[in-house]
């Protein structure tokens, strides 16, 4: 498997209730995985354990053959080659769409940076749009950026924290299919959580629910 995550727990500091009990799944590469529950169900939590910015209790994540937190092993968020979309989009307001984008890929020549930079407008059809700021951009432009620049890097995996929170009903129903097809099309391995059923049906491949930390339903499949 190439997600493989084992009794993951986790209590935040100065809580006695635990966010996160005992938490396991496995994911194939290139799966659309929805994880749904309400809030305070452990949703996010369970993102900020992936990606690193906080440290379980106990248990194992794993990624393409990698540790990434385990007995006596952790990596840090800037190594992990993870990508995070967050609820409020978290593009910087002072950058335009081409410095948005190609953020994450300060390593890279320049030449590559603007081609990789370029070819992500094409994948999110916003070719012409690198010098505007996101101030200048609708709700769903800016979903999309923020999309493009967590994908620039190639990340082994893409973690999406209820991306559509902040879109009206209509526009979000427009983007669902829009953010599938967009996440297919460079077969990145995803993890999208969500408190609404309809999201999680339109984008992912299988669900997990969560209620209290805890999965009440195991892995179902949506899409064939």
């Amino acid at each position: 498997m190439f997600v493989s995550i084992n009794d993951l727990s986790f209590r935040y500091r100065g809580s006695k209730e635990t966010s996160l009990s005992n938490f396991s799944l496995t994911m194939a590469e290139g799966e659309i995985l929805a994880v749904l529950g309400e809030s305070g169900s452990g949703k996010s939590t369970l993102l900020r354990l992936i990606s690193g910015i906080e440290v379980p209790l106990n248990g194992t994540i794993e990624i393409d053959g990698n540790v990434l937190s385990g007995r006596n092993t952790y990596i840090p968020p800037e190594k992990r080659h993870v990508g995070m979309v967050f609820q409020d989009y978290a593009l910087f307001p002072h950058m335009t769409v081409a410095a948005n984008i190609q953020y994450g890929l300060r390593k890279m020549p320049s030449s590559l940076r603007n081609y990789r930079m370029e070819e992500m407008l094409a994948l999110i059809s916003m070719e012409g749009y690198e010098k505007r700021y996101p101030y200048e951009l609708s709700g769903g432009q800016q979903q999309r950026v923020a999309l493009a620049r967590a994908l620039a890097p190639s990340p082994a995996l893409l973690l999406l924290d209820e991306p559509f929170s902040n879109l009206d009903a209509s526009l979000q129903r427009k983007i669902r299919s829009e953010l599938r097809e967009i996440i297919k099309n460079t077969g990145t391995t995803s993890i999208f959580v969500t408190h609404d059923q309809e999201d999680a049906n339109e984008i992912a491949d299988n669900i997990v629910y969560l209620k209290n930390g805890r999965v009440t339903r195991k892995l179902e499949p949506v899409h064939a």
